[in-house]
């Protein structure tokens, strides 16, 4: 049985402009036409249960959700885009930087489809974010937030150079607030022999 979640890309002709590509990943902005899709990717218990439940991922606050990221594209030049699978062209997740609405600090953000989890698609694409904020927008300091429990994100956010900083609440929940400043980046990237 199909993934209900997935969106194949037509004969490999992408619906937009690829923004951001990695070795199995490419990342386009997103349009209203994306909205169905992300309601259910976002609704799914396993998802959700991360992200602040159903009082964030619910059809309507989706909806200015994905709102806020086509405004985003229109006022910074980034925003959260739909993270696709090279290969296939399936679309698995959502992920890119934004500003962080209570604060304004520029947020990397990630959500993945649970048949994806535990494959590396989080760091490779949370990686490539934060090396695109750093080297193309020329940001001073990324920072990223998760639910306590979510693990496997705060292994993520380490393994990207973050650093824990606080408890605080955002998206209506207690989360951990991690945080990465370019030079610290450019030492890690430097550390793993990479280059923009």
């Amino acid at each position: 049985m199909a993934d209900r979640t997935a969106r194949t890309v037509n004969a490999g002709v992408p619906l937009m402009t690829t923004i951001l590509e990695t070795p199995r990943l490419l990342m386009r902005p997103f349009t209203m036409e994306d909205l169905p899709w992300l309601v259910e990717m976002r609704t799914a218990e396993s998802v959700a249960k991360y992200m602040g439940g159903s009082r964030w991922q619910n059809p309507e606050a989706l909806r200015k959700r994905m709102q806020f990221y086509i405004e985003c594209w229109d006022k910074f030049d980034f925003a959260v885009c739909g993270m696709m699978l090279k290969e296939t062209g399936e679309m698995i997740g959502t992920s890119g930087i934004q500003p962080l609405e209570d604060t304004g600090e520029i947020e990397v953000g990630y959500s993945i489809i649970e048949k994806y989890w535990g494959m590396g698609i989080g760091f490779e694409c949370a990686f490539a974010w934060l090396d695109h904020g750093f080297e193309h927008h020329g940001l001073e300091r990324i920072v990223a937030v998760a639910h306590p429990d979510n693990k496997a994100s705060r292994r993520i956010m380490e393994k990207c150079g973050m650093e824990f900083e606080r408890t605080e609440e955002h998206y209506g929940q207690e989360t951990v607030f991690y945080a990465v400043s370019r030079e610290r980046f450019r030492e890690l990237k430097r550390q793993l022999g990479t280059h923009s």
